[in-house]
């Protein structure tokens, strides 16, 4: 029972390492061409865009029918599994605590962590803090990224952080500043998306 459970938990940790690899040299690449990035940058020029979910399912479904088999092989069947399911059960963990990060309001200091290191990510530098479910890669390669206050366009912000006026929540004043006009229009789409695709910060 004591290698199952370890199975599992190196399989999630295996995950983060994946997310982080992932997230900084296939969707912060410098090649664009791939869908993964198109699709990537794209989430970050619109702030309410998401990947079709039949995208993430091809590839969770690809993903896993090379790590079944080759853990299997490596570990034994049984451990393989287990490592198997813990690496996809992170991966659902992930995509449900970075579609959250998104849409809802933090409730606790972890959900208030992440959040302010995800959105860091997206307006201060594309290229850092490439981690979403934990720190803990980006210490050990040295992409943290630290700010007092995240700067936010107004145009981009989102929803749980502003109210109906459209001016930030003082619940979340602390870290997070608005900036730029709320105006979306096809300009500032456009700068949005060459920003993303050349992994900057959109403008203010």
């Amino acid at each position: 029972m004591l290698e199952i459970t370890a199975a599992l938990s190196l399989g999630a940790i295996a995950w983060t390492l994946t997310e982080y690899l992932l997230h900084r040299f296939v969707f912060h690449g410098r090649s664009v061409r791939g869908p993964g990035a198109r699709e990537h940058r794209r989430h970050h020029a619109q702030a309410d865009y998401f990947a079709p979910a039949w995208q993430k399912a091809i590839a969770a479904v690809a993903a896993v029918s090379i790590l079944l088999p080759l853990s299997s092989l490596l570990i034994g069947v049984t451990l393989g599994a287990a490592f198997t399911l813990g690496f996809v059960a992170m991966y659902i963990l992930y995509e449900i605590l970075h579609r959250r990060a998104h849409t809802h309001p933090p409730r606790n200091r972890y959900g208030r962590w992440r959040r302010k290191h995800h959105f860091a990510h997206h307006f201060a530098d594309p290229r850092l803090a490439q981690g979403v479910t934990t720190p803990l890669w980006d210490r050990v390669f040295g992409t943290r990224l630290l700010v007092e206050r995240v700067r936010v366009p107004r145009r981009l912000a989102m929803r749980w952080l502003v109210d109906d006026a459209g001016e930030i929540l003082d619940a979340f004043a602390a870290d997070y500043l608005l900036v730029g006009s709320r105006r979306r229009d096809e300009a500032s789409r456009g700068d949005d998306a060459a920003s993303a695709m050349a992994n900057r910060q959109p403008r203010d």
